[in-house]
């Protein structure tokens, strides 16, 4: 590992109280040394929302997905059990699945044949007699840590994975009582952004600050005044009550409460009465990120109310594009190096900060980048 990079990570200091920090640099938002540690030390060793619950809800229904860089494949076996793996042959390294979601009794890679069966055990190798020291049974696709929470199915990357529940908490007792369980998914919108992730989760945790001036809409639902953040283990909430609907998107943004949870490293869940959004926000690179948006919805929700709800979510995620991606070119100017947080807001992004930070100066301590 290079001394430089120490000294970037060094840089910051998350001991600091909350009126005496500052952001991590703006190097650590396009540095490809960064980028890199990222990649190998957060997203390689935290729980990782990978995909639906519904598109594994049946013996042999599957999806793919890559995670910072790692293609992946979840599948429910033909006796039910929940599994993910590697998605890359063990032959000559193709994608071994190239289909996002689908139902199969086996997976055919299709650049040499190799065959594969729903527990990841390689069963066939065509035209691959007479080569020595050759075990079949070591050469399955590699397995990883898998579980299921709420509307997603969860991956962890590396070793000595905790139990998702410890992770997640408190989380899933928090909003036990919410209604998630009635919830249905409807659609899925994705979209590639010129910042580095990180910019949109800072935006994203800000404590509402940016909501009056970039969410003219929203604002006229929140009661900004009451807009509470709070963190604990690998999580924030930001909660607001909800007004009374003035405005049109009161109509589909309704009941007593806003919940706008988060998930160390990119995963955020927004919940109303009646309506969720998940966003995860995935890393393509120092300066490019993508992000997807599934929308859930009431078992038997009103179409109308479903598509005018999916265009307020729409019209809210291009605001946020726009600042976005005019933070990540401010980011690169020489004059700007660190900025301030304000304390009565900005909590929840100072705690995304510092375990951001102390996960890769862990893992320098340890040569583990």
């Amino acid at each position: 590992m290079s001394h430089s990079l120490r000294d970037k990570l060094r840089s910051f200091d998350p001991d600091l109280p909350l009126e005496r920090a500052r952001t991590i640099p703006s190097s650590w938002y396009f540095d490809p040394e960064i980028h890199a540690a990222e990649n190998s030390a957060v997203f390689g060793r935290s729980w990782l929302a990978a995909g639906r619950a519904d598109q594994v809800a049946r013996p042999g229904h599957f999806f793919t997905t890559e995670l910072a860089g790692e293609p992946i494949l979840g599948v429910r076996d033909g006796e039910g059990e929940l599994r993910a793996f590697s998605n890359v042959c063990r032959h000559r390294a193709a994608q071994v699945v190239n289909q996002q979601a689908g139902e199969a009794t086996r997976f055919r890679c299709r650049y040499h044949g190799w065959t594969y069966d729903l527990t990841g055990a390689l069963r066939g190798t065509p035209e691959f007699d007479g080569v020595a020291d050759f075990c079949r049974e070591e050469q399955g696709l590699p397995p990883l840590a898998v579980a299921a929470w709420g509307p997603s199915i969860w991956v962890h990357l590396g070793p000595g994975a905790p139990p998702l529940l410890d992770y997640l908490a408190p989380l899933p007792e928090r909003i036990a009582s919410l209604g998630l369980e009635a919830l249905r998914f409807v659609e899925r919108r994705e979209y590639r952004l010129a910042c580095n992730w990180k910019v949109f989760v800072d935006n994203y945790l800000d404590g509402g600050y940016h909501v009056n001036t970039v969410h003219p809409s929203l604002a006229g639902v929140l009661d900004y005044s009451h807009y509470r953040t709070k963190i604990a283990g690998n999580t924030s909430v930001q909660t607001s009550p909800l007004l009374p609907a003035h405005e049109p998107i009161g109509q589909v943004r309704s009941g007593d409460t806003a919940y706008y949870w988060w998930v160390f490293p990119n995963f955020m869940l927004n919940l109303y009465q009646g309506v969720m959004d998940t966003n995860l926000v995935l890393p393509t690179g120092p300066t490019t990120c993508r992000v997807i948006f599934d929308f859930y919805f009431t078992e038997g929700q009103d179409a109308q109310f479903i598509q005018e709800s999916i265009a307020v979510g729409e019209r809210i995620q291009q605001e946020d594009i726009g600042i976005c991606e005019e933070v990540q070119r401010g980011l690169a100017s020489r004059f700007y190096e660190t900025g301030r947080f304000s304390v009565r807001r900005e909590e929840a992004g100072y705690h995304f900060h510092r375990l951001l930070a102390r996960r890769l100066q862990a893992a320098i301590a340890v040569g583990n980048t």
